[in-house]
């Protein structure tokens, strides 16, 4: 199926799409000292890539997220959140204890140092934490919103 867009849509759907995308990775890795976060950053992203969807269609698409990429990234995000939970667990008896900032000083120095984001906010792992969150709900809401075009776009007169 051919996309039914206008020309001019179909030449700014592109650069806003990525202007989008870069403001979602923006609120990303500024969630830690900012409003905003993983949740609202994936949402971004996945909204640039969604307006791709709308305009350039499915075959078209530039910003086409297969479905291995998909599987995959929500896998790695998971899976990263999980472990970065688990890391405070072991090292602090809490689960996702903040063991780059250590408030309480029972994680050792090693540990420490190893999950310090390079930052004078001394965030810790919640950067880590707003990077995998927002991944998941980048994936999460581009396959939801790839689903839905993709039902919408089936062919039920042939039955």
């Amino acid at each position: 199926m051919t996309s039914k867009s206008s020309p001019i849509l179909r030449l700014i759907a592109l650069p806003i799409s990525f202007i989008i995308i870069c403001l979602g990775i923006l609120v990303i890795l500024g969630g830690h000292i900012t409003p905003g976060g993983g949740f609202q950053g994936g949402a971004m992203i996945a909204s640039g890539i969604i307006l791709s969807l709308i305009v350039y269609g499915s075959r078209d698409n530039p910003l086409h997220l297969s479905h291995d990429f998909i599987t995959k990234v929500e896998n790695i995000s998971a899976l990263g959140y999980v472990l970065l939970g688990i890391v405070g667990l072991v090292f602090s008896g809490f689960y996702l204890y903040n063991v780059g900032a250590d408030i309480y000083n029972i994680v050792p120095n090693i540990i420490t140092t190893i999950f310090h984001y390079p930052d004078p906010t001394n965030a810790g792992i919640i950067p880590y934490l707003n990077i995998f969150v927002g991944l998941k709900v980048l994936v999460g809401l581009s396959a939801v919103a790839i689903a839905f075009y993709g039902f919408n776009n089936l062919n039920i007169d042939d039955e």
